[in-house]
């Protein structure tokens, strides 16, 4: 495999490769020459690659609407199946979303540590696919066995312009969600004695508390450059693109351990009118 020359141009061969398993091992390698470059001192240059509007996308899972996806019953086999192809979908989307914040926004300059964190959570999201593929496969199934929906996306799609509004939207509120959920989902399979889903999931568990970190990190960072208050923002922000009210119950000690105290959710979970687009519209 060829390796692109600039970070940016990595990033943008990522996005542009369909095959899941193509696209993670591609993540990952790149991960590792970035990370090699940085321990011995040096950098890879960052380049200005154009990303795609929408990551390629193998041909299955279908992607529907998120309300025509089929609902199971979590307890049984076909149901846990179910739930692992989810995280799957979910992990795949997180490496095209950790690659494209890198490129899409590389126009606004941020310190390496920003590079840093993305590159790695980009790894991490995809030795994640990784292993709920590896799972799938062991139950008889597979990643695009199911359908799917691309609402992950769409969030992107909103935010595409916006660096900030990325930060409080992708890590700050969806990867944020996957801390509320995940300790059930890890109950129901110890439930079931599946130990390869239980170990997969805690590992996801893990290291997902980092990535919301980092979105609340360099989103905090990039208000204190804009002279803002963070609190304040992020309500304007979420209520500006995320299209629904936070829904409890929220894991308030693995919020707390990424940097998200509960006053920027909680009063999330209402929904009183947009300020940023009030005053836009005055």
């Amino acid at each position: 495999m060829a390796i692109p020359t600039t970070l940016t141009a990595m990033a943008v061969d990522v996005l542009t490769t369909a095959d899941g398993r193509a696209k993670a091992d591609k993540s990952r390698a790149y991960a590792r020459v970035w990370a090699t470059a940085r321990e011995n001192g040096g950098s890879i240059a960052l380049g200005n690659s154009t990303p795609p509007d929408h990551p390629a996308r193998p041909d299955q899972p279908e992607l529907l609407n998120p309300r025509d996806v089929p609902k199971r019953k979590p307890g049984s086999p076909a149901g846990r199946i179910a739930l692992l192809h989810a995280v799957a979908h979910i992990e795949l989307n997180a490496v095209d979303l950790h690659w494209d914040i890198i490129a899409r926004f590389a126009h606004i300059q941020m310190p390496m540590g920003f590079y840093d964190d993305w590159v790695k959570a980009a790894d991490d999201e995809a030795k994640h696919f990784g292993l709920m593929c590896d799972c799938l496969e062991s139950m008889g199934s597979f990643y695009g066995a199911l359908p799917a929906h691309d609402g992950m996306w769409r969030a992107a799609e909103d935010t595409a312009l916006d660096f900030q509004g990325r930060l409080a939207i992708v890590p700050m509120v969806l990867e944020a969600r996957g801390l509320d959920v995940t300790p059930k989902m890890i109950e129901l399979f110890e439930k079931a004695g599946d130990t390869a889903a239980v170990d997969s999931l805690n590992i996801i568990y893990t290291e997902e508390v980092s990535h919301v970190a980092y979105g609340s990190k360099w989103f905090n960072f990039g208000c204190g450059r804009e002279n803002s208050d963070p609190k304040e923002m992020f309500h304007a922000l979420v209520r500006r693109y995320f299209k629904s009210t936070l829904k409890p119950p929220f894991n308030e000690e693995k919020r707390a351990d990424a940097g998200i105290p509960p006053d920027f959710y909680w009063p999330l979970t209402e929904g009183p009118s947009d300020p940023l687009s009030a005053k836009t519209k005055g």
